[in-house]
C-alpha cells in the first residue's frame, strides 16, 4: 500500500493546490439566485474541504516547512484557518434563506481566496524550492490521511455533493456512477474486491 501511495500520490504541494482548485471552482459556481438547495449544497461542500485540507496542512505540510523555513506567511497560516473556521461556524449557523447567508459565504471565500494566494505565491514554491525531495513522501502522507479524516464524513460530503447539484447535473452524475460502477463489477470476480486485485494493496 505505502509504495502504490508513493507512485500514485502527487507531490504535497500539487496535492494542496489541487484542493485550492477544488474549493475556487465550488466559490465560482455559488450564485444568489440559485435554489436554497443548491446554495446550501455547495456551501456545505466548500466548509468540509477547507476544515479537512487545513488540517492536513496544519498535520503535514506546515510542521515540514517550519523545520527549513520560519516566515511570517507561516507563521499567520494556522491563525488564519482559526478565522476560517470561524466562518464556518458562522456560516453554518445561518439559514440559507436568511440574506446574511450569502454575505457569510462571500466574506469565507475572502479570506480562502486571499490565504491561498499567499499560499500559491509563497509557500508552495518555497517548500518546492527548500523540500525536493521530500514532497513525494509528505503527499502520500497527506493521501493516508486524507482518506482516515474523510472516512468518517463521506455521507455529509455525499449530501452537500448531491444537493449542490442541478437536476440535469445530478441526473448526469448519476448515470456516471451507475456505468463506473457497472464497469466495475465487471472486472471484478465474484467475492473478490479490486483492491485485492491491485498489487500492492491489501
Amino acid at each position: 500500500m505505502t509504495s502504490l501511495l508513493h507512485q500514485l500520490s502527487p507531490g504535497i504541494t500539487n496535492m494542496i493546490r489541487l484542493d485550492h482548485s477544488h474549493v475556487l471552482m465550488a466559490f465560482h459556481q455559488y450564485e444568489m439566485d440559485a435554489s436554497p438547495r443548491v446554495k446550501k449544497g455547495l456551501a456545505d461542500n466548500v466548509c468540509l474541504a477547507i476544515e479537512i485540507h487545513a488540517q492536513l496542512e496544519e498535520e503535514i505540510f506546515y510542521p515540514a516547512l517550519r523545520l527549513v523555513a520560519d516566515t511570517e506567511v507561516l507563521r499567520k497560516s494556522t491563525p488564519e484557518h482559526d478565522e476560517m473556521r470561524g466562518l464556518i461556524a458562522r456560516l453554518r449557523n445561518t439559514l440559507v434563506t436568511d440574506l446574511e447567508f450569502d454575505d457569510a459565504f462571500f466574506t469565507l471565500m475572502r479570506h480562502v481566496m486571499h490565504h491561498v494566494a499567499d499560499e500559491e505565491t509563497l509557500l508552495l514554491p518555497a517548500a518546492e524550492r527548500l523540500l525536493p525531495q521530500q514532497l513525494p513522501e509528505l503527499g502520500a502522507r497527506m493521501t493516508r490521511r486524507r482518506l482516515e479524516l474523510t472516512a468518517p464524513r463521506t455521507p455529509e460530503l455525499a449530501s452537500s455533493m448531491a444537493r449542490s447539484l442541478s437536476l440535469g447535473t445530478a441526473v448526469a452524475a448519476g448515470t456516471a456512477l451507475i456505468s463506473g460502477a457497472s464497469l466495475l463489477a465487471r472486472h471484478r470476480g465474484p467475492g473478490e474486491s479490486w483492491l485485492r486485485r491491485t498489487p500492492g494493496i491489501r
